[in-house]
């Protein structure tokens, strides 16, 4: 591919994801130092929907390649608040493979995983988070209707953490 036309997928794939609402996640050029543990603690908490622990994403066992794939490049596109996100799998009895970390949100794949989740998490935990219910990846594989609602669930997660101060 020359270089004119890759120009132009870039600049069409930035028009389309600021028509969703999505700001890309674009890795620096260098990377920087690491900090010192001085720095750690005299730097303010992280808040908003960059803070750690603001979104676990709840997937279904066994996902196909194709399917880890594509979500990984949609979390990728959304920004760092998703891509960095924890990720809890339901295995195949319809259980949590381990407990999910307290969040804001959950962004959850597929009803059998949203039982699952609200079968593991505390009351409290439940009361304070926003739980978005998404279809299973495969549907979002292979369905231009759950490819939107997955978008929409995602750009409500992000407005609904943006508005959250730590």
């Amino acid at each position: 591919m020359n270089a004119a036309a890759s120009h132009v997928d870039a600049v069409h794939r930035a028009r389309v994801l600021r028509a969703l609402g999505m700001v890309p996640w674009v890795r620096r050029a260098a990377p920087t130092p690491l900090a010192t543990q001085e720095d750690i603690t005299a730097a303010p908490p992280v808040q908003g929907d960059d803070a750690p622990g603001a979104c676990v994403v709840v997937l279904p066992g066994g996902c196909a390649t194709r399917e880890l794939d594509l979500l990984g490049r949609t979390f990728g596109a959304c920004g760092a608040w998703l891509a960095r996100a924890a990720r809890v799998s339901v295995n195949a009895a319809g259980e949590l493979a381990e407990a999910p970390p307290a969040a804001r949100a959950y962004l959850v794949f597929g009803e059998t995983q949203a039982h699952a989740l609200g079968r593991s998490l505390p009351a409290e935990v439940m009361q304070r988070a926003q739980i978005v219910l998404v279809d299973e990846p495969s549907h979002v594989l292979s369905q231009a209707a759950s490819k939107r609602r997955l978008w929409t669930a995602v750009r409500t997660l992000h407005r609904a953490l943006a508005g959250v101060t730590g």
